[in-house]
């Protein structure tokens, strides 16, 4: 049972079903809709060129992940990522190619050589993964249901992962489903947040609901901002792409002066360099725009369709005027502790993608390494989940409830707010002080859940690093440690024993 249906889940259940699993695929909305994946603009990292090698791209992760980057799980990313790319090319995935048949790629913050294998210029993700939605609907061993939401994972009496209640259709009818092994892909924690570039239906319920199994959190606090969301008033924002930035855009205040410098790799900084920088200039009431007048100009509606739509849709021709730029909740670093396989603290559950924290992201990801992830450490969850067998009968499991709208939406503002690009111990306190009353009121939604993880993870780490910038302490310390929570063993497990 495979929950989500992003690039990671559907890539974990082809593997499934080709090495002889049947499987369910649970997502809440049909297949290209609400998620992350399909959003993606840049496209997917890898080693591609002659110039370039595995270990390059392994050492730029590192270099990016301020100090928490797991050297084993990066070099096993990146050594499987031209294999990674062709797999999805051999799919049908329509990647910019040269005269000769070489992949087209682009240059992107913290790379040191351009390694980004594109669509179309800033389509990669819808036209990548509707390339392995087609070959999903072609699996006869694949069924999906694109109508249910994740409620609660089952387990039997001895702590095993054995199945999940799914609320399906428009009245949440709930059914429990057992499984030898189950697959979270769920995606992130965007819609935690008001300002975000993810769809808002991920909340970081799945890492949620995989601490409520008693299952290792790791780094929950690391939240990576995108420095350049547009700012025309949409929730989720529009994003526009970092390979503008590759191509020449640069970033300005309100008075036209560059907000990171004159050099013409300023604007190529790490992403939270760049998103703070971006954060500061809006608060100081100088604003924040990206210039692409001169880098892109008249070639923006065939170089960069989807940025330029984007922007026409809100009454803005960037071929005539800088784009108003904000710092937006873009990807959650931190989650469910899983190795490259997917495997969890917890048997039989595994955990890819957004979802996960493999260790190949840090402290703050490298540009494009989510899709390659997705993709690649995908296929290997699936073929690892479809040899599970056994598993108990599940036990008894309590459903959370659902936060009403009105306490989503106070929760997201405060999120922005306090746990945003910069945090302070004083805001993170008011923030969980919030959480608790919105629990006292509503019960204990997964939600809040994720969203305690998080702040809380914030207000113990008492450093900066990566996505974390405590204003109160922006020193980073000298030894990077990771932050791993474990929740009280279940009550029913309890029970059991």
């Amino acid at each position: 049972m495979i929950v989500g249906a992003g690039l990671a889940g559907l890539s974990a259940a082809l593997e499934a079903a080709r090495a002889g699993a049947t499987v369910l695929v649970v997502t809440p909305e049909p297949l290209l809709n609400a998620c992350s994946s399909a959003w993606a603009q840049g496209g997917m990292a890898a080693a591609l060129t002659a110039v370039d090698s595995p270990e390059r791209h392994a050492l730029d992760t590192e270099a990016a992940g301020a100090g928490l980057v797991e050297a084993d799980a990066a070099r096993a990313l990146t050594g499987v990522g031209r294999q990674t790319v062709e797999w999805l090319a051999a799919l049908g995935a329509p990647f910019d190619c040269d005269a000769d048949g070489g992949f087209v790629v682009s240059l992107e913050a913290a790379h040191s050589t351009p390694r980004v294998a594109r669509v179309g210029g800033d389509g990669a993700g819808r036209a990548i993964l509707s390339a392995v939605v087609a070959a999903v609907r072609a699996e006869k061993r694949i069924e999906v249901w694109d109508d249910g939401r994740l409620k609660a994972l089952t387990q039997d009496a001895d702590g095993r992962v054995v199945g999940a209640v799914i609320a399906r259709g428009p009245n949440g009818h709930l059914v429990e489903i057992t499984a030898t092994a189950v697959v979270l892909a769920t995606g992130g924690a965007g819609g935690l947040f008001a300002a975000t570039t993810t769809p808002s239906a991920l909340k970081g319920e799945g890492m949620a609901l995989a601490a409520l199994a008693g299952t290792e959190i790791l780094d929950p606090e690391f939240v990576q901002f995108h420095p350049t969301a547009i700012d025309v008033g949409l929730d989720p924002a529009p994003l526009a792409t970092e390979a503008l930035r590759g191509e020449g855009a640069r970033l300005i205040d309100g008075e036209g002066r560059f907000l990171l410098g004159q050099a013409d790799d300023a604007d190529l900084k790490p992403r939270d360099i760049v998103a703070r920088a971006v954060h500061a200039a809006r608060r100081e009431g100088r604003g924040a725009d990206l210039d692409a007048r001169a880098a892109i100009g008249a070639e923006f509606p065939h170089a960069f369709p989807a940025v330029f739509a984007a922007c026409m849709r809100a009454g803005l021709d960037p071929r005539l005027s800088p784009i108003p730029v904000m710092a937006a909740c873009h990807y959650h670093m931190g989650g469910i502790a899983a190795d490259a396989d997917g495997r969890t603290t917890t048997p039989g559950l595994y955990a890819v993608g957004e979802c996960a924290a493999t260790g190949v992201h840090g402290a703050n990801r490298l540009a494009s390494n989510s899709l390659l992830e997705a993709a690649a450490f995908g296929r290997r969850a699936g073929r690892a989940a479809a040899g599970e067998m056994g598993g108990g009968r599940p036990l008894p499991v309590q459903i959370a409830p659902d936060l009403p709208a009105d306490a989503l939406a106070e929760l997201r503002e405060a999120m922005t707010a306090h746990a945003g690009v910069v945090r302070t111990a004083e805001g993170l306190a008011t923030l969980i002080a919030l959480i608790d009353r919105l629990e006292a009121a509503h019960g204990p939604a997964a939600s809040l859940l994720a969203a305690r993880l998080i702040a809380q993870a914030a207000l113990d780490r008492r450093e900066s690093r990566g996505g974390h910038y405590r204003a109160d302490h922006p020193e980073t310390a000298v030894e990077a440690a990771h932050t791993r929570v474990r929740l009280a063993r279940p009550a029913a497990l309890e029970a059991a024993e």
